[in-house]
């Protein structure tokens, strides 16, 4: 039976944890907050995920240790702010060679590197090498958690590595490709919570379906173009870690950096809609290393500069979408 440990008790991680434990496989849940696993354990409930309830059959520990020990399966499911300290304190743990998954979405604004980036940089500091695959898509946890069918793609330059992660992920409804351009489909899950919170915004002022549209596909050549420079592939920004993770993000009630941008553009401090929503809006976290990278390849991303001068107070948000639109004319 293939034995994984997912590290994290937020929604993503709970979700596949249980997909995964339906599916036959010994899964064991690792957390740094025992109350966490306690309610977990005792409840087989989460209470972000209602309608969903949790294999008996599954683990719970505190021990990273214990976490790492004898798995085929390291599953990252933290969120993107604690990718570093996780990999840092598991990485003594953890033996060389091992398959790791990261499902966390971010860049880290101090290095610009991308999460599976950081769990290699803290490996290499441990005198260890891992085969580390990003599994990213259009799939919220509130959906998978109910068995709802979704695709996703599990992205390596090591192929055989992507593919042993499709073979035990892949479900009845949960359909998983691959690709090898990992820094591409990471760039994608992070750079489109970003533009989620500029449609957001723009619900949030009262626009409609056409500014949606059009900040969807704008918003997908911005990220497109910041790829390409950075060497990743044109067609990665056309699949499910691109354009298919971004119309999701983009759209869904489940979506909460869409939640957050709307209660920004009717008015809210960045502060305040973080607390309305409640759990970790990742597009806030992503936009200073977005708007970095940016800046280090020569990249115009004119959405996503908006949406920091938004955040940053510069600018009001009718007036920044409105600069969007007076922009010099060009071609598509």
């Amino acid at each position: 039976m293939t034995k994984i440990a997912v590290f994290g008790a937020g929604t993503w991680g709970i979700a596949l944890a249980r997909l995964l434990a339906a599916n036959g496989r010994d899964v064991t849940v690792w957390s740094a907050i025992p109350a966490e696993l306690k309610s977990l354990s005792t409840t087989h409930r989460h209470p972000n995920l209602p309608g969903m309830e949790l294999p008996a059959a599954m683990h719970y520990t505190a021990d990273i240790a214990e976490a790492c020990t004898g798995r085929d399966i390291l599953l990252f499911a933290v969120p993107s702010p604690f990718v570093r300290a996780t990999a840092k304190k598991a990485a003594p743990h953890i033996p060389e060679g091992q398959l790791i998954v990261d499902v966390a979405k971010g860049v880290e604004d101090k290095t610009l590197m991308t999460m599976s980036e950081i769990i290699e940089d803290e490996l290499a500091k441990a005198g260890r090498k891992a085969r580390v695959v990003a599994l990213s898509g259009p799939t919220h946890a509130e959906e998978v958690a109910r068995d709802m069918p979704t695709a996703i793609v599990a992205a390596s330059a090591d192929e055989d590595a992507a593919k042993a992660v499709q073979k035990v992920f892949t479900t009845p409804t949960f359909r998983v490709y691959t690709n090898d351009d990992r820094r591409g489909t990471e760039l994608g899950g992070a750079v489109k919570n970003v533009i989620a919170l500029a449609v957001g915004i723009a619900l949030g002022l009262g626009y409609g379906d056409n500014a949606k549209a059009a900040l969807i596909t704008r918003g997908n050549a911005e990220l497109s173009r910041l790829g390409i420079a950075m060497g990743c592939k044109a067609e990665t920004f056309a699949g499910l870690s691109g354009m298919g993770d971004l119309i999701v993000t983009c759209t869904s009630m489940h979506s909460r950096n869409l939640h957050a941008g709307m209660l920004i553009g009717r008015g809210k401090s960045v502060e305040d809609a973080k607390t309305e929503v409640g759990q970790v809006v990742e597009g806030i976290n992503a936009l200073p290393a977005a708007c970095r990278l940016a800046k280090q390849y020569k990249v115009e991303m004119p959405i996503v500069q908006a949406v920091e001068a938004i955040l940053d107070g510069k600018l009001e948000a009718r007036s920044a979408l409105m600069a969007l639109m007076g922009r010099s004319l060009k071609r598509e």
